[in-house]
């Protein structure tokens, strides 16, 4: 299962053990139960105090399934199915943290999961090629590790199909709580605690209500704000980062090839070096906190509102608020959503193997979800707006040669199609013929472009009609002080590199705007 380079890593992460662990597999004779049994055994033999058994029992109702626990303790952490690929990560860290090492996890985070007194039961359905996914297993393990009311379990999907088809699951990470869903997509500890911490507001609010004035604040974690709280802060001024998540889109991103120096990396990877490399200044870093209203006040300040109630002021605002995938907005997409609609193809598409789905969107986006799908579905429709495609040649040419991808160009998606529970096709019209078309299917995918998110700014900056950052060569917005970058802005293209260059702009700009008042 593990391979000599992976057992040397893994070696030296478990030498942070500080006491005993117990790995119990729940096996069956199956294939993935030798798979998991042998996993268990390799990583025993790595580390003289982890220790390893098996039943045939199921664990929680199901097998195979190991549970992780410090030696002594009743497990509280379970993974059913093989926690390999993307959620080899949340294995190792569920070791390290039954082996009681501690999390890098925000304090404030950790206390407010120990301070839960509740049973909450969190079941995980991923599929093991899902880069969200991890994110959520990780949270709800580190709620078990830190607090006895918890039980999480991650259930591949791909092993316990069954499951996925009984409780309808169609998009990963599907989160259950107590039996019941929960939530779906991408999620951090912040947000899963902030839905079952009925005072999560309150204590968040009162965390941030003395903060004194910032001298410069960024609005958003991407790339932008990142690079922009970067160099206001080697300006040796006041600086802080108020994001709902760190990375914005890039940590939806998989494979990154035009970061200029880097050949190949990951999303998540680029976000995890971004906040490395913030924390590395002075920064007050606020994540999951949503900004709601901007307002210029007396003195010059400007205040920044967010959900829970609490006020942040500022001499110098720098927005980098991002963008979210664009919808169809067509009858049907809200009601099917997570149900076949999907925005996800590596998170989602494993869950559509063997069957018919359709891409919505010929640009870059959709055209890599089309090669991407075509290894996993029995075929791929790609639905263009235009005459023609806007994906790179070469993208294009490795669609036409795969013979399970058609390719409709002036083709609008008009409907959504369902049999009151799941997706089960599209109606579609031809903008050559004004003819309408139906096409059975079971998923469909949206790659449309993006949404600009400024919607809670229309009253206090100018905004181009498709509600982007109107900003000049300095980065400043139509109001003094006011400073953007990035996807929110009209800048013409939407790359990380062009919004780390346009965060610096702006961070530089607001410095020159303290200086000059």
């Amino acid at each position: 299962m593990l391979d000599a380079n992976m057992k040397q890593q893994l070696g030296g992460y478990l030498n942070n053990l500080r006491n005993p662990i117990e790995l119990v597999v729940s096996v069956n004779n199956s294939p993935k139960s030798d798979e998991l049994e042998a996993l268990a055994n390799e990583i025993a033999e790595l580390h003289k105090d982890i220790s390893v058994s098996t039943t045939t029992e199921a664990i929680n109702g199901r097998s195979p399934v190991m549970s992780v626990a410090k030696a002594g303790n009743a497990p509280r952490v379970f993974f059913a199915g093989i926690p390999m690929g993307h959620e080899f990560t949340s294995l190792v860290l569920a070791l390290l943290q039954a082996g009681s090492h501690p999390s890098k996890e925000e304090q404030a985070l950790q206390d407010q999961a120990k301070s839960l007194t509740r049973s909450l039961n969190f079941e995980a359905y991923i599929s093991l090629s899902c880069h969200n996914c991890p994110d959520v297993v990780q949270a709800i393990n580190l709620m078990a590790a830190l607090n006895p009311n918890v039980t999480a379990t991650m259930i591949d999907g791909g092993v316990f199909q069954n499951e996925v088809k009984d409780r309808d699951i169609m998009a990963v990470p599907a989160l259950y709580l107590n039996g019941e869903p929960f939530a779906n997509g991408k999620m951090t500890l912040a947000d899963i605690l902030n839905k079952v911490d009925d005072d999560a507001d309150a204590k968040s609010a009162a965390l941030l209500k003395d903060k004194a004035p910032y001298e410069v604040l960024v609005v958003g974690g991407g790339p932008a704000g990142a690079s922009a709280a970067i160099y206001a802060s080697r300006k040796g001024i006041r600086t802080g980062l108020v994001a709902e998540r760190f990375g914005g889109q890039v940590a939806d991103t998989v494979g990154i090839e035009n970061f200029i120096s880097v050949k190949y990396t990951e999303g998540p990877k680029l976000v995890a070096h971004l906040e490395e490399h913030v924390k590395e200044y002075d920064v007050d870093v606020m994540k999951s906190q949503k900004v709601v209203a901007v307002r210029n006040v007396d003195g010059g300040l400007k205040e920044v509102e967010l959900s829970n109630g609490a006020v942040l002021s500022t001499k110098s605002l720098i927005l980098s608020t991002g963008a979210r995938w664009r919808e169809m907005n067509v009858p049907g997409e809200n009601e099917y959503r997570n149900k076949g609609v999907a925005y996800c193809p590596h998170c989602d598409g494993p869950l559509f193997k063997g069957k018919r789905v359709a891409v919505i969107g010929g640009g870059n986006s959709g055209i890599e979800a089309a090669i991407d799908l075509a290894g996993i579905v029995e075929h791929v429709t790609v639905l263009e707006f235009s005459d023609t495609l806007r994906a790179d040649a070469v993208l294009v040419k490795k669609a036409n040669s795969m013979a399970n991808i058609n390719i409709l160009k002036m083709a609008m998606t008009t409907e959504v199609l369902g049999d009151g529970s799941r997706v089960i096709g599209l109606k579609y019209k031809d903008r050559a013929t004004d003819e309408t078309h139906v096409i059975d299917l079971a998923g469909i995918f949206v790659q449309i472009g993006l949404v600009p998110n400024t919607e809670f700014l229309k009253e206090t900056i100018s905004l181009t009609e498709r509600g982007e950052i109107v900003i000049d060569d300095h980065g400043q917005t139509s109001v003094p002080g006011i400073f953007a970058a990035g996807d929110c802005t009209n800048v013409a293209y939407k790359q990380i590199i062009i919004s780390m260059g346009a965060g610096a702009t702006a961070a530089l700009g607001a410095f020159d705007h303290l200086i000059r008042n």
